[in-house]
């Protein structure tokens, strides 16, 4: 693997993206663990992920020692893939789906870095506010989450009829939320992927 910045990875850079398309694809080896200092607590054979403990809470930067950082690469992948279909979503006027898919991206960056920080997913029940607060999120991100709740089609269509749901959302409040997704996809991606 090329040296990739921990700290600032370019992501114009073509061998960074090369490099993260084969973490993503293929994760990361138990030879390139040992190199960065990490304990390897995976292997081929035991697809288990370790389980949180309170002794995880401790841990510096907030990131567990059980951390898994290759389903929080792939989860912040197909994140980054809903922020670019919410924007094709806006652009062909289908507001709630941009609404929604922006609703997605903010759930799968909040999962990535629990995935991250505590080697698994939180339990949700479609309220991004309270997920974020049990990932540990700054205010302004939970603001953001709480704004993209609502736009969780089980959540949405109780009130409104799917024939209405892109006349409900304007293209203004549409292009706000993906704002917002973009916001917390990158505040994800800053912890993600300088992990």
């Amino acid at each position: 693997m090329s040296q990739m910045s921990t700290n600032n990875p370019d992501p114009t850079n073509r061998e960074t993206l090369e490099d993260l398309e084969r973490l993503i694809l293929e994760g990361v080896s138990d030879q390139e663990r040992t190199l960065h200092g990490q304990d390897s607590q995976f292997t081929a054979s035991s697809p288990s992920r370790p389980s949180y403990t309170e002794e995880d809470e401790g841990e510096e930067d907030g990131i567990a020692s059980t951390g898994d950082l290759q389903g929080a690469l792939g989860l912040f992948a197909e994140a980054a893939q809903d922020a670019a279909t919410a924007s094709v979503e806006l652009g062909l006027g289908r507001h709630f789906a941009c609404a929604d898919y922006c609703n997605q991206v903010a759930e799968k960056s909040v999962q990535a870095v629990s995935l991250l920080r505590f080697g698994r997913r939180q339990m949700y029940d479609h309220d991004l506010r309270a997920l974020g607060e049990r990932v540990g999120v700054p205010l302004d991100i939970q603001d953001e989450l709480a704004a993209l709740t609502p736009f969780h089609p089980e959540a949405f269509y109780v009130d409104t009829p799917p024939e209405q749901a892109d006349e409900v959302i304007s293209a203004e409040a549409a292009g706000i939320y993906l704002m917002y997704a973009r916001h917390i996809l990158r505040w994800a991606r800053s912890i993600v992927l300088n992990a």
